[in-house]
Order: C-alpha cells, then sequence, then structure tokens
C-alpha cells in the first residue's frame, strides 16, 4: 500500500459524543482531547441526529440510555441518514448484558464499551474504529478514482467509448420506459489525418484535447454524455431531446469548434472543422439501439458529402 493511501489527515478527527450526563461528556471529552481529537457533545439522541448532520464526525460516541431519545433509537436514526452507514458508532453502556449488547449490534453500532469506563480500552477502541473509517474512506476515494479512469478518455478527457456504449443503452432503455426522445450526435474531425500528417501527432492530440473541449462546452445539461467515439470521431448523447432541439446542440458545437480558429492549410476553410450527423427517435421497447446510430452515422456521411462542415439530421425510421 503506497505511503499516500494512509497518510493521516492534517486536521484532527472529529468525535460526536451524546450523553445526557453532563460529567460523563466532560470526561469522555478529556479523554477524546487528550488523543488530540475535536469534540463535539449533545445530551440527548435528538441533538444527536442534529448536530451529526451538521459537524459530518468521524465517529460517534453514544449512550445508550438518554431521555427524549434513547441511544438504540437514536442509534436506528443515524443508519437512515446519508452516508452515515460508513461512521462507526461506539455504544456506552451501563447494562452489561447479552440483550443489550445484541441490541446494540442490531441497531447498527460498530462496537460497545460498558460503564464504568475503562478509559485504556476506549481509547484503543476509538482509535482503532478511526484508522477503519478513515481506510474506508481512502478505499472510496481510490475506486472512485480508479471508475473515474476507466471511462475517460485518457487523452481528450471526456467519456469513453466503454462509457459511451453503456450510458447509450441505459438512457435507451430509459427513454423507451419513458416514451421521450433520444438524440445522438456523431462529430467529426474534418481533414484530420492529413492535420495530423501535416503538422505532427503532438499537434493532432492537442488539436483532439481543444475539440473535446468545446463540444463539452456547448452540452451543458448534466444528463448529457460527451464521448471520444473512435479517432477523430466524438460522440454526443443527448436525453429527452427531440431532433429540432439536437439540430442546434450540432450547431453550438460545430460553431465553437470553428470559433476555436485552429490554423489547417489543407482544409477549405483554412481552419479545423466539424461534420456532424444526428439523429432522434422515441425508442421503442426491446428495440435496437444499433439503429440511431447507423441514422446518426448516415447523417455524418451526408455531411462530408455535402461539403464538410456542416450539420445533418436525419429521422429514424419507423419500426
Amino acid at each position: 500500500m503506497s505511503d499516500e493511501l494512509i497518510s493521516v489527515p492534517s486536521e484532527p478527527p472529529k468525535i460526536l459524543v451524546a450523553d445526557d450526563d453532563k460529567t460523563m461528556r466532560l470526561l469522555l471529552r478529556r479523554a477524546m482531547e487528550q488523543e488530540r481529537y475535536q469534540v463535539v457533545e449533545a445530551s440527548n439522541g435528538e441533538e444527536c441526529l442534529q448536530e451529526y448532520q451538521r459537524q459530518q464526525p468521524h465517529i460517534v460516541l453514544l449512550d445508550a440510555m438518554m431521555p427524549v431519545m434513547d441511544g438504540f433509537t437514536c442509534c436506528t436514526h443515524l443508519q437512515a441518514l446519508p452516508g452515515s452507514d460508513r461512521t462507526p458508532v461506539l455504544m456506552i453502556t451501563g447494562l452489561d448484558d447479552k440483550e443489550s449488547v445484541d441490541r446494540a449490534f442490531e441497531v447498527g453500532a460498530t462496537d460497545y464499551v460498558t460503564k464504568p469506563i475503562h478509559w485504556a480500552v476506549l481509547r484503543q477502541r476509538v482509535r482503532r474504529l478511526i484508522h477503519q473509517f478513515q481506510l474506508y474512506q481512502q478505499l472510496e476515494a481510490a475506486n472512485f478514482k480508479l471508475q473515474r479512469l476507466a471511462t475517460l478518455d485518457g487523452l481528450t478527457q471526456v467519456a469513453n467509448r466503454r462509457r459511451f456504449d453503456e450510458y447509450f443503452q441505459q438512457e435507451w432503455r430509459r427513454m423507451a420506459r419513458e416514451q421521450l426522445p433520444l438524440s445522438l450526435i456523431l462529430c467529426d474531425i474534418d481533414f484530420f489525418k492529413v492535420y495530423n500528417d501535416t503538422y505532427g501527432h503532438q499537434a493532432g492530440d492537442t488539436c483532439l484535447q481543444q475539440v473535446a473541449i468545446a463540444i463539452s462546452r456547448s452540452t451543458k445539461r448534466p444528463a448529457d454524455l460527451v464521448a471520444r467515439y473512435g479517432g477523430e470521431e466524438f460522440v454526443v448523447v443527448l436525453p429527452n431531446t427531440p431532433s429540432f432541439g439536437a439540430f442546434k446542440v450540432a450547431e453550438d458545437i460545430r460553431l465553437g469548434v470553428k470559433a476555436l480558429d485552429i490554423f489547417h492549410s489543407r482544409s477549405h476553410e483554412m481552419r479545423v472543422t466539424l461534420s456532424l450527423g444526428v439523429a432522434s427517435t422515441v425508442p421503442i421497447p426491446k428495440s435496437s439501439p444499433g439503429r440511431l446510430i447507423a441514422e446518426a452515422d448516415k447523417a455524418l456521411y451526408q455531411a462530408k458529402a455535402q461539403g464538410r462542415n456542416r450539420t445533418v439530421v436525419e429521422s429514424l425510421p419507423e419500426e
């Protein structure tokens, strides 16, 4: 495991102490602050829930027997809060019987200690639970990074072909269920091979990156997906978008790329331009999404045949 993965955060871990006994809260605070933890206090279960949502602590020390809302009920409510299933709860109870211990684990407690508290044991358990929580956070962050890398095109930083295939299938099924239009835009950089041959692969890579940024700027909704389809081709998925809306987005993309003003001596326009093919349909359940791709590709071919640097729209034929 790398040093980065097990590094200790610069900010001290935060502990939420919930106990109705003011003296016990003071003792717990002192014990935890001696370990250099930040401490937040609550005097009952309801306050605990409020402070948890405000403070997002690394661990909760929760007294089992409290007025207003006891620790067992509070722990049950904690589990329902977003992200709280990953926050350890250490139940503190004076009830050293099997039934209470079983109930603590049933409601979601991670561990428990009994009163009178053995302070060395408490410190060790808190330290262990916080360490586990931090490792879990780091593992989540690492997994998120890996997942992101697996779905991104390394050069252009837009979605890769794999991500496009997954997302397109997903949105096809969703639009079929909801009977809403789905549009697709295929974009191809005009005379890109000649550009690469003339200016070199490094200039070609830079061109691809700038074009990807320009396409992304023209797709503003969170549901819209821009992906590198292959080579110098990009694809845009537009859920809940009819053909006229997709045409507008395509034209914004075309003009945005043209406005980059990337010099291309072997192009008719003397700059880098795009040809775009647009296809739209309301998917039918169990129909093939490949037909929409084929129609967008057909429209793209027509755009090239008509002189490039233009958008052509195709309507998907009825099933």
